[in-house]
C-alpha cells in the first residue's frame, strides 16, 4: 500500500495485507454483503476482518488499493483517506453528528449549492444506504483539454456520527462498479468517541500505527486536496 501526502505519494509497509481488491469483495475474507458501516460498540461477534485503524475510521486493508492520506500542511493534521485504484478511488471522513436527526439530510442540499457554485450539477439518486448525490464539475485537465469530474457522495448516519464517502471515477460512474466500491464501505468501522463536539465537526484521523513513510517518485491515481 502507498500513503500519500497533498500529491507527494509515500510508500508504506503493510505486513498484514490483504489479497482482496475492490471487484472481488465478498470473496473471500470480506464474504458476504456487508451489512455496515459499523459503530465500533456495535461490530457483529462474528467479524474477524483484519482492519487498518486510522483513529475515527478503521478499514479493511486491499492489497490492489493504494492508501492515501491528505494532510494538512500547517497543522499536519490528517483531514481524508482514499483508497484508491487506477479505474477510480473512494475518499472517506466521519463527522460528529446530533443524538437524534438526520445530519445527512442537512448536508446534502449544502454540497449540491457548493456544486453550483463551481458551475456543476448535482442529481439526487437513490443508493444502499439512501438518497445520495451525483455531481459533475466541468475542470481542465493537466493536458489542457477541458472534461468532466464525476462523484458520487454518500451519507450513513451512525450513533452520533455521519460517515461521508466520495466516489471518483468508474465507481462514480458505473452501476456495476460502484456495487463492488459499496461493499468496502460497508466494512468501515467508525469511532466516534464519548467526547462532546459540536454537529459537523469532521472526527479525527491518524496515521496507521507504526508507518514509516518514505518519500517515493511520483503521484499516481486520482485525489481530492480540500
Amino acid at each position: 500500500m502507498r500513503l500519500r501526502r497533498k500529491g507527494v505519494e509515500q510508500a508504506v509497509g503493510n505486513d498484514g495485507e490483504q489479497t482482496t481488491t475492490p471487484d472481488e469483495a465478498g470473496a473471500d475474507g470480506a464474504s458476504g454483503s456487508s451489512g455496515g458501516p459499523w459503530d465500533a460498540d456495535e461490530l457483529p461477534e462474528d467479524d474477524d476482518l483484519e482492519r487498518i485503524d486510522l483513529g475515527s475510521i478503521a478499514l479493511v486493508p486491499l492489497a490492489e488499493c493504494e492508501l492515501r492520506v491528505q494532510v494538512d500542511e500547517p497543522t499536519g493534521e490528517v483531514r481524508a483517506v482514499l483508497l484508491a485504484t487506477d479505474e477510480g478511488a473512494v475518499e472517506l471522513r466521519a463527522f460528529a453528528a446530533p443524538r437524534h436527526g438526520d445530519l445527512w439530510e442537512e448536508v446534502r442540499p449544502q454540497i449540491a449549492a457548493d456544486t453550483a457554485r463551481r458551475g456543476g450539477t448535482a442529481t439526487e439518486q437513490e443508493g444502499r444506504w439512501g438518497t445520495e448525490l451525483v455531481s459533475e464539475v466541468r475542470l481542465t485537465l493537466p493536458d489542457g483539454q477541458t472534461g468532466v469530474q464525476t462523484s458520487r457522495i454518500v451519507g450513513v448516519n451512525g450513533p452520533r456520527w455521519m460517515l461521508r464517502a466520495t466516489f471518483l471515477g468508474e465507481p462514480a460512474r458505473d452501476p456495476e462498479t460502484a456495487a463492488a466500491w459499496d461493499e468496502v464501505v460497508g466494512h468501515v468501522v467508525v469511532r466516534r468517541g464519548a467526547g462532546a463536539m459540536p454537529v459537523g465537526e469532521q472526527l479525527p484521523l491518524t496515521l496507521p500505527d507504526g508507518s514509516n513513510p518514505r518519500p517515493a517518485e511520483g503521484a499516481v491515481g486520482p485525489g481530492l486536496d480540500d
